[in-house]
């Protein structure tokens, strides 16, 4: 098992889990920062930004995920705000992100789909580094089986929990984003294929649908009513990108997201 403290100074612990989200964050923002001139956006506003949504997503993310264990929490309230023990929701601190940035995009005359289409992709590659946390904290895993074989000797050794081999599923997503990822900035400087937009449906298309599935298999999943809420709230990601998407494909008005002559190179 991997001791998911990674350094300790004095008194003072830096968790695994941690560094995994700090460094996905760290390259979403500079992907984002590279790609910001292309829209006419300063990349100093990506930094103002994500000083701001950060610690707000994080809130997000943690009381997003304490409100729907509240049975626990409410006989551990000391417990709420331990964030470096794991026990975040990724959907909580995508919602609080993207009404940070719905205010600050209109605060600071920005536009909107712009930011969010320079945002999507660093989104995804940092959900992706985002789920070794879950692999270091031994969380977000599926249910037991005989052996993983086809996985690394390392990955197989901490999916060893309570007694069983469990189904990495912290793994399918990190990979499935890391192809979303792979797809979208390959895709969208192609001339005249992808709208404005677009690569931001396709997140929502794209991680909707592998959550939904990958989400089915987890044993740790929050509840409401007896439903997996990710599911429900992946569902609905799906629903929306893809009714967009048709809508604003048919759309003769809008823009395709790189126009060579005015993207600067």
């Amino acid at each position: 098992m991997i001791d998911p403290t990674a350094l300790k100074l004095g008194p003072l612990e830096i968790r695994w889990y941690a560094l995994c989200i700090v460094t996905g964050l760290i390259l979403a923002v500079y992907l984002a920062m590279k790609e910001a001139p292309r829209k006419k956006i300063n990349p100093d506003s990506v930094l103002d930004f994500i000083l701001i949504a950060f610690p707000i997503a994080i809130l997000g993310a943690r009381f997003y995920y304490v409100i729907f264990e509240w049975s626990y929490y409410k006989d551990h309230l000391s417990e709420v705000f331990a964030v470096w023990n794991g026990g975040i929701a990724i959907y909580g601190g995508l919602i609080a992100g993207a009404l940070v940035l719905y205010f600050f995009t209109r605060h600071h005359f920005i536009d909107t789909v712009d930011f969010l289409d320079i945002a999507a992709p660093g989104v995804m590659i940092a959900q992706s580094l985002g789920r070794w946390g879950n692999f270091f904290n031994q969380e977000a895993f599926g249910k037991s089986v005989q052996h993983l074989d086809y996985l690394p000797e390392f990955i197989r050794n901490q999916m060893y929990i309570d007694g069983a081999y469990r189904t990495p599923t912290f793994l399918y997503e990190s990979l499935w984003n890391l192809i979303g990822f792979i797809i979208t900035i390959s895709l969208r400087h192609k001339p005249k294929l992808l709208k404005k937009g677009e690569p931001s449906l396709f997140y929502l298309i794209w991680y909707g649908c592998g959550r939904f599935v990958i989400e089915g298999m987890r044993t740790d999943s929050l509840m409401l009513a007896g439903l997996r809420v990710s599911q429900w709230l992946s569902a609905l990601l799906i629903i929306v990108g893809l009714i967009l998407f048709i809508y604003r494909r048919r759309r003769s008005d809008i823009p395709f997201y790189l126009n060579l002559k005015n993207a600067n190179k």
